[in-house]
């Protein structure tokens, strides 16, 4: 199922609702992430999905998601150069991400990461978590409430 909708995107990268359109405009399909799945159908309000999409921000800018290729040493004129060393972007990201999660809280951010970051339906993650059905989305606006309060989020 294809969910369509036109979204502005502000200089991080980070859908913006709201707000005059200044930058440029995206199509999102809402039916690919479990998070804005849960926003448009008011099942979690503006400023919990604002942060969620924060998260996955910094989550992917930090590369914290597992590698899919190969990453080589040795480049073909011998330097090595500096590609391996994390960037001071990515460091920041990663710092963010890790304080995120730890404003969530133990036991909350479980069901956080799975399902902002990893991409998971909420009834995927209850049952990998072992939670009673319906479970997982309060706990998921829990830990979403605690990520927006950390993000300053409005």
């Amino acid at each position: 199922m294809r969910d369509l909708v036109e979204r502005v995107v502000d200089g991080q990268g980070v859908a913006v609702r709201g707000r005059p359109p200044r930058g440029r405009k995206v199509t999102v399909n809402q039916a690919e992430s479990p998070l804005n799945w849960l926003a448009a159908r008011g099942l979690v309000d503006e400023r919990q999905c604002a942060a969620g999409e924060r998260l996955r921000a910094d989550w992917e800018r930090a590369q914290l998601a597992p590698s899919v290729t190969m990453r080589w040493g040795e480049r073909v004129d011998g330097d090595r150069g500096e590609r391996d060393d994390p960037t001071s972007a990515q460091i920041a990201a990663k710092r963010r991400f890790e304080e995120a999660v730890a404003a969530a809280g133990p036991g909350l951010a479980d069901i956080l990461w799975r399902v902002v970051c990893a991409g998971e339906g909420v009834p995927v993650a209850e049952q990998a978590l072992g939670w009673p059905a319906r479970a997982g989305r309060l706990v998921l606006t829990l830990a979403l409430d605690r990520v927006a309060t950390y993000y300053r989020c409005t």
